[in-house]
This record gives structure tokens, sequence and C-alpha cells, in this order.
């Protein structure tokens, strides 16, 4: 019998690959318009009949390219069984969470069958929030519900390092049921953070027996959506905020992430360089969630209206930490902590100040209780996942 899911993901990735390749001869289309035309010099009548001919020629390539692409995706479905026989399951879902990343939002508009719907998650099958499916999947259940969200471009299996779990051992140690969020990290951070509170309020509705207390460990954006579900689950009165009693951030970039800013930088480099203008649309493949780490967007209002890709200032709306619930955070370093430089490196991806909320702006500063911060030094942004010592400092404070 053929796997429906592989069967669509394998559609879905012919139809990306067409589409991509669209996009390429564009882009050659484009150089090859710029080389003809100098900037800043006179056309000629040679010049209008070559770009003619060229122009054409591009045109019949890519209608083919599409054509070809229309057939492949219903031949591709033919390979699906074959594919069931490869036992690649976590690398393939680790290939398409980074895919989810980069591009999650342009699949998700194309309606590509690639796109990750969110989804609650346990030992790494999708959970169904109705009662009896709970009560299935488990068995030994009581009122506490830790719940672990992973960042960009990854997935709920990802939380398993070198042989060790925070959400596993978390659970274990605390007497709590592990649910991992999985989601598409391409979309805008807001726009995930109000799928979010839905599912924690269908969750908390369903839950099998009275809730005594629901904890999330949240890994670099993921720590963007959870504020952001708080946000929304607040604002319109959602159930589940009140059961949230405690959130531990490793390594989020509450103010932004510098390599993002950078990737924005070159992007507007390369758009105001006549020749290198057409290489300015690579950059722009990168996805809502991607350009949202910038500054760390949180709520619709940070980029509805905007573009995105122009060079701008911090606009976010002021977002403060939620007054009732107990907020922890973890910051990566990846130098010597006797070493008096190493308070600039931060983890190679989020650096200090902006993963323990730290602003130059009052107003943007989140204020952590400093008793509830901590850093990890010798530690890169994956680290934080498998080290010994962040695991017990996360174990003390929610004891």
């Amino acid at each position: 019998m053929p796997n429906k899911t592989k069967d669509s993901e394998l559609q879905g990735l012919g139809r990306l690959i067409t589409e991509a390749t669209v996009g390429i001869i564009e882009l050659v289309e484009a150089m090859h318009n710029r080389i003809i035309y100098p900037p800043f010099l006179p056309s000629t009548p040679v010049q209008h009949l070559v770009s003619k001919i060229a122009g054409t020629t591009y045109k019949n390539i890519k209608l083919g390219t599409q054509f070809i692409g229309s057939g492949a995706d219903k031949a591709l479905g033919k390979l699906a069984p074959l594919l069931g026989k490869i036992k690649t399951a976590e690398k393939r879902e680790m290939l398409l969470s980074v895919l989810n990343g980069v591009i999650g939002d342009y699949l998700k508009n194309k309606d590509n069958p690639l796109a990750i719907p969110m989804q609650f998650r346990h030992r790494s099958k999708t959970l169904l929030l109705k009662r009896k499916s709970l009560e299935k999947n488990f068995p030994v259940i009581n009122g506490k519900i830790l719940l672990m969200v992973h960042g960009s471009c990854m997935n709920d299996i990802q939380w398993s390092q070198k042989d060790h779990n925070h959400g596993m051992a978390l659970a274990k140690d605390l007497e709590m049921s592990p649910i991992y969020l999985y989601y598409n990290s391409g979309l805008h951070i807001s726009t995930n953070g109000q799928i979010f509170s839905e599912l924690l309020e269908e969750l908390v509705l369903n839950w099998p027996s009275p809730i005594e207390e629901l904890i999330i460990v949240a890994h670099s954006m993921g720590g963007l959506v959870s504020r952001s579900a708080i946000y929304y689950g607040e604002q319109l009165q959602k159930t589940w905020p009140k059961h949230l009693k405690k959130i531990v951030f490793l390594g989020t970039p509450h103010h932004g992430a510098r390599l993002e800013r950078m990737g924005n930088y070159l992007n507007i480099i390369l758009e105001h360089i006549p020749y290198t203008k057409p290489f300015a649309r690579l950059g722009k493949i990168r996805s809502a969630g991607v350009t949202d780490l910038r500054y760390g967007n949180l709520v619709d209002q940070d980029w509805q209206g905007i573009d995105r890709f122009q060079l701008q200032g911090d606009q976010r709306q002021n977002v403060p930490l939620p007054e009732n619930i107990e907020c922890f955070s973890i910051a990566g370093n990846y130098g010597k902590k006797e070493d008096a430089s190493s308070k600039y490196l931060g983890d190679r991806l989020v650096s200090v100040k902006s993963a323990l909320g730290i602003h130059k702006n009052p107003a943007k500063h989140l204020n952590f209780k400093k008793k509830n911060t901590w850093i990890a030094y010798e530690n890169s942004h994956m680290d934080l996942l498998s080290n010994s010592k962040v695991y017990a400092q996360i174990k003390e404070w929610l004891i």
C-alpha cells in the first residue's frame, strides 16, 4: 500500500525543484540583461535585438521546465513505495525542518505538502488532542505538563543530543508528562505564536486530569514563539496562560541575532551595486521566520506593512515578560569565564545581552531577575541542548 505522506512530500519536492529551476533561469536572464545594457550607458538597436531573441529563449526554457515539472509531479508519486523501504525518517525530518526554516513561508503560501503543520508530538509521533488519545499516550498521567519548544530549522527529535534529552530527563526527574512542539519555523513568529496559543488551549481543555502546572522549556527561536503565544493567549483571555507557571529560555535571541542583521546589510549592498543587483534576489529567499530574528519580532504589528528586506532600525512593539509567570534565561558563551573579552562572544549565534534580554533602550529591557539568569561558558548555541551543567541549572530552577 503506498505511503501517502512520502508520496505528497516527494511531489512537493518535485514542485519545489521546478520552481527553483525557473527562479535560477530568471536570475541568469537578469544578469544577461545587465551585461547587454551596461549601467549609465545608452542602448543600441543591436542590443534590443539580442535582448529580444534572448528573452524569447528564456521564456521557452521556463515554459518547458514548468511543463516537465508538472509531469514529474505525477511520476514522482509512483516512487513513494520505494522510498518507504529506506529507513531514514530522522534524517528526512531533519532536512524537512531545515527546508521549512529557510523557505517555510513560501511552502505554506504555495500549499506545498512539504510545509510542516504545527502539532504536538510525543516520542516523535503526532498527538491527537482528544481525551482518549492523550490517556493512551500517557498511561500514567498527572496534572503536570512539560512542553519543549525547538528553535529555527530544527524539530522535536533534535532535543536529543549526545545521548541526552532535556525533556525526557526533566520529565523523569520532576514526574511530568513531556510534550514536544513541532512547527514550521519559516513562518512569522507571531503567526506561529497565535497557532501555538490555540493548540495549547485545546490541549489544556482536553487534558485527562486537572492541571496542576504547565512548564515550557524553549530553545532559540522557540523562546520567541513562546513569548508570542503568551502575549496572544493573554490578549484573547485564553485559559492556558493561567496554568503556565514557569518558562526557561535557552539561547533565545530576545533582541535579535546579529547574523540576520548582517544578512540584511549584505542584501542592501548587493541591490545598490549595478552588476550585483540580480544576486540580491537570492538574499530574499530568506523566510519570514528568519527575518523576524533580526530584532526578535513577536507580534503582527512588528512586520505588517513593512518591507522586511529594507534596511531599517528596531521598530518592535514593547512586549515585557509576563507578570505572573516566572521566567528564567540561559545564555551560551563560547569563551571562558576568566577571559575578560568573552562577554562579547555569545554562543556564536546569539549574543549574551540578547539572550538575557538586555537592551540599551530601557523600554525594551526585559528585566529578568538576576537569580533567574545564568551564563553557560564554553558552550555554543547547540551545546545548550546537551551540556550537563545547563541541565543541572534548569532542573534547579524547576524543582
